[in-house]
């Protein structure tokens, strides 16, 4: 991904953070024919010391794990994104541009096969994101249809190489200008544009 040096979120920990938030993301690999494939997946972001891992399931009969195994994928967290017009600015010779933020994660496949090892992941899995839930789902409740779907999945450990973070926040226009994207998004319906603003004024703040 390309960062110009005032896009770049140099802070692992606020990445990680971010991740955690949005813990749903794209697997993109290589197969053995050279052409790229594409998974949309929830992720567990898992710290054990220094190291970070990035754990999912997919569907056995997705093809990407068979050729992933012991290889470097590269996983996209994409944040909210919103268009902007270069009419707010107010001012001739400018051009209309996207804000938005993103997360690229580089890293080394590991495939689980064992069911115990399944098991522990998809659990953890639903434990997670089934937080704040009024009746949470829970595994004691369906073990036995549980059990059979397990036949049908692939569990990934993917331990991260490199992070890379991006916020396009129109850091690089004036503050009078990044005020009136601010005014101006914050009365748009489309995309994250509402977010977009409270990131931008964030930004502003720092």
């Amino acid at each position: 991904m390309y960062v110009p040096k005032e896009f770049q979120e140099k802070d692992l920990q606020q990445l990680i953070t971010e991740m955690k938030k949005n813990g749903f993301g794209i697997l993109l690999s290589n197969n053995n024919e050279a052409k790229i494939e594409a998974t949309h997946l929830p992720f567990i972001i898992h710290e054990e010391g220094e190291k970070l891992f990035l754990i999912t399931h997919l569907a056995k009969p997705n093809p990407q794990w068979k050729s992933i195994n012991g290889k470097e994928c590269l996983i996209i967290f994409q944040g909210p994104h919103a268009y902007i017009s270069a009419t707010w600015y107010e001012e001739k010779n400018t051009v209309s541009t996207w804000n938005y933020t993103a997360i690229h994660a580089y890293g080394n496949v590991e495939a689980i096969t064992d069911k115990d090892e399944m098991r522990k992941i998809v659990l953890r899995t639903t434990d997670y994101f089934e937080k704040g839930q009024a009746k949470p789902w829970r595994y004691e409740d369906h073990q036995e249809y549980v059990e059979k779907l397990l036949s049908g999945i692939v569990c990934l450990k993917i331990e991260v190489t490199e992070l890379i973070g991006k916020k396009k926040l129109s850091q690089n226009h004036t503050m009078e200008r990044r005020e009136k994207v601010i005014a101006a998004l914050k009365s748009e319906e489309k995309y994250s544009s509402k977010e977009i603003a409270e990131l931008m004024k964030g930004k502003e703040q720092e």
